[in-house]
């Protein structure tokens, strides 16, 4: 899910908010120390430094950037996002500092937020190692010819009765016959015969088998031999072909990568969850516990009778 990044409302108010509270101590409890801002670090925060991998990553997480893109000052979402990671590490260090780390609660909720960081860094680790430029043109290949599945036909019939009609039809095409005239004159498709077999443009995986199949084997402006259908003997002319340009792998790209990585995370968490010895409760439980359990129906407990 993409985040939407803090608006500059928002972050105004936000370091608003936290002058005013470092103004009340002139002092902050807050351990500096001297670190020197190289080509690794963009910003140091009381001493703290915010790395420049640590803003591509936020811009990863906000959906701005694909992983390992450049990511940098030139950038004109850098400085934001960048501000944004400066307004967070000062609401830590303010967190921190009121010593709002230490109760029970909020134990939990940061070892959540380790285990939710460690699912992310494995996360990551499986798609630099198993979403490759190779695996993506794999997918696209294959995504390509599913596309081609999409190819129509302007497709021609007659159909007859009995096998002997149609081979003598097949005969007369064979022999240069106009196909609409030998459509006109023996087909009993009452919905084409007067349009010479037209049947228009048609996708041939829209139709029963065998149909599928003869128009497949059958080249632009060829007719078929004799086949049986459930509505008897037919013979097919392929008039023209024409097919979806398929989407570039540039316009693809983004579904693909999205597609590897469940792949992945659905792997693993499959495997994970064969190997692991997981309990839970009963949730019948937590509705006993609730009082919101099966409970008697008024009209069951009464004892007047029901009309």
């Amino acid at each position: 899910m993409q985040m939407k990044p803090y608006s500059f409302a928002l972050a105004g108010i936000l370091s608003a908010a936290l002058m005013a509270l470092t103004g009340c101590d002139p002092q902050p409890n807050v351990q500096t120390q001297i670190v020197t801002i190289d080509s690794e670090t963009a910003a140091v925060v009381n001493g703290e430094p915010i790395y420049m991998i640590d803003v591509e990553l936020e811009a990863v997480a906000q959906g701005q950037i694909e992983p390992n893109s450049d990511f940098g000052p030139a950038n004109p979402e850098f400085h934001q996002i960048l501000d944004q990671l400066v307004d967070q590490r000062l609401l830590a260090q303010e967190a921190l500092r009121r010593n709002l780390d230490q109760s029970p609660e909020a134990a939990r909720r940061l070892a959540a937020g380790r285990e939710r960081l460690l699912g992310n860094i494995l996360v990551e680790s499986l798609v630099a190692n198993e979403v490759t430029e190779e695996a993506i043109d794999r997918m696209y290949e294959e995504q390509v010819k599913l596309q081609q599945l999409d190819d129509q036909v302007r497709l021609r019939q007659i159909v007859v009765e009995t096998e002997a009609e149609a081979a003598s039809v097949f005969a007369e095409l064979l022999g240069e016959r106009d196909f609409a005239e030998a459509a006109l004159e023996h087909s009993q498709d009452v919905r084409t015969r007067l349009e010479g077999g037209d049947l228009g443009w048609i996708s041939p995986n829209d139709l029963d088998d065998p149909l599928p199949a003869r128009i497949g084997d059958t080249a632009t402006g060829d007719v078929s031999s004799p086949f049986e259908t459930s509505d008897g003997w037919v013979i097919l002319k392929v008039d023209d072909r024409r097919t979806t340009p398929p989407k570039t792998k540039s316009e693809m790209r983004p579904e693909i990568i999205t597609f590897l990585t469940f792949t992945q995370i659905s792997d693993i968490l499959r495997e994970l969850r064969a190997r692991a010895d997981v309990q839970q409760r009963n949730p019948a439980e937590y509705l006993d516990e609730t009082g919101q359990g099966d409970t008697p129906d008024a009209s069951e407990t009464s004892d007047t009778p029901t009309p």
